[in-house]
């Protein structure tokens, strides 16, 4: 396997370990574990940092693929792709802000933002999984 095929399926396999992360962090406070939350959700944030760094990299080296199916999967491929990027962008502040109350021991402040921030952070990591998928995986 090539660098240029390489690339594409490790930040595939960052982003949806994020996402898995950020569900078990989830399930972890429900539960009241405080301790694990706290773990995987900072791991679910460096694997979106590790995810962004490869991104870069591949992108600068190779970039962008080009989507090449058409008709109706081409707009959902756009649909998804769009919504994917401006959610990746709006939630670089929100996770910023989660994660600086919790540090803060702001727990009020920061569950009412949580409340934003996971749900579009997950949305995020499905949608980068699924452009992935698309892209490089989508039967023509």
């Amino acid at each position: 396997m090539d660098l240029q095929t390489l690339l594409p399926a490790i930040d595939a396999a960052l982003i949806a370990a994020s996402g898995v992360c950020l569900l078990a962090g989830f399930g972890f406070i429900k539960g009241g574990n405080v301790r694990w939350h706290k773990r995987l959700m900072l791991t679910a944030g460096l694997l979106a940092i590790g995810f962004l760094v490869v991104y870069v990299i591949r992108w600068a080296m190779f970039g962008s693929a080009p989507f090449t199916d058409e008709g109706w999967i081409e707009v959902v491929y756009y649909i998804v792709l769009i919504t994917h990027i401006v959610m990746a962008i709006a939630i670089v502040p929100m996770a910023i802000v989660t994660v600086r109350r919790a540090f803060r021991g702001d727990y009020a402040r920061h569950k009412r933002i949580a409340r934003w921030t996971f749900p579009s952070w997950l949305y995020v990591a499905v949608t980068g999984w699924l452009v992935y998928w698309m892209l490089h995986h989508l039967p023509t």
